[in-house]
């Protein structure tokens, strides 16, 4: 079943287009990457998706409903955690129910089981400050589903950590995947990421940016780091640079 899909998405800035024809679908449960290199117009896509800005051309479809140039549906986390420092890790978490209408108190014990789930459990009266890069990002996380329980866009949310605290963030996010049933559109710029963690790859270039190739990663997730050694992730590596015009 087709939880988003979006059919011939074109947007144009100050007469110049940024993307063209771009028609993606992301299954339930599934984790589908965008793949490209900076220009392409995957933050503007995202931000068409999630609602903050309206298409020149093309629809939006949520569960089968026309969401084109609506918020609210769909949650959206940028690269950077974008934490309030002032307040603590449950109020940061419990914002967007409170931004719905929700009383505070009501929110704070709506999101409080949860922080078991994400493994923030211990972490609530804290501050971001007093947390680490990856705590930080599952809290992150945790306020972007409470946004929206269906479909979340990541924009490269584990480019800033570092490779041992980034490997152990992809193993604990498809794990949450499984255990809330999330559908993740997911954005970046690393290669062996995207492999590691697709369902299926979408490569996007050009200027105006379209999508150019799907890949399916057959190999069933989770992904060991021992993957990244075989000859089947060397093809699909192999196949992308190529796909990208890299191997220069």
């Amino acid at each position: 079943m087709h939880k988003l899909t979006t059919r011939e998405i074109t947007k144009e800035f100050e007469g110049q287009e940024i993307i063209k024809d771009i028609s993606i679908e992301l299954k339930e449960n599934e984790l589908v990457c965008l793949l490209g290199v900076s220009g392409a117009g995957k933050t503007t896509l995202f931000n068409i998706i999630s609602g903050l800005l309206t298409p020149d051309k093309g629809q939006i479809f949520l569960d089968g409903e026309d969401i084109t140039g609506q918020s609210g549906h769909i949650s959206y986390m940028l690269q950077k955690d974008l934490l309030f420092p002032f307040k603590t890790i449950e109020d940061n978490v419990a914002m967007p129910l409170i931004l719905k209408g929700m009383k505070k108190k009501e929110a704070r014990e709506y999101v409080a089981p949860y922080f078991q789930t994400f493994g923030l459990e211990g972490t609530e009266k804290k501050y971001p400050a007093k947390l680490s890069g990856g705590m930080r990002q599952r809290a992150a996380l945790l306020r972007t589903y409470m946004f929206s329980s269906q479909v979340a866009l990541l924009d490269e949310p584990f480019s800033a950590l570092d490779t041992i605290t980034k490997r152990a963030m992809h193993q604990w996010y498809l794990g949450i995947m499984e255990q809330i049933k999330l559908s993740t559109l997911f954005i970046t710029h690393d290669i062996d990421e995207a492999i590691l963690l697709s369902d299926r790859i979408y490569l996007m270039t050009g200027k105006p940016g379209r999508i150019t190739k799907e890949i399916v990663i057959t190999k069933q997730r989770p992904r060991t780091d021992e993957f990244l050694l075989t000859e089947e992730f060397l093809q699909y590596k192999r196949e992308i640079i190529e796909a990208l015009n890299l191997n220069v």
